[in-house]
């Protein structure tokens, strides 16, 4: 059984690379999908009226009590 696998290990070091979907196209893919990110980040960030305040004091004001 060894003698098998260290028969397979060899033969599919010595065999040629075939370049695959990953070698060809990973990087544009990678690169595309940080631009998408960063587009729809910023966006958001800038786009939604987001205050950058992270402190509610003089901000939230209570509400009438109803009755």
């Amino acid at each position: 059984v060894a003698r098998g696998v260290q028969r397979t290990a060899v033969r599919q070091a010595h065999r040629k690379h075939e370049p695959n979907f990953h070698d060809q196209y990973g990087n544009l893919v990678l690169l595309g999908g940080a631009v998408v990110f960063a587009a729809v980040w910023g966006y958001v960030f800038t786009g939604a009226g987001i205050e950058w305040g992270l402190s509610p004091v003089g901000r939230v004001t209570p509400k009438e009590w109803r009755q």
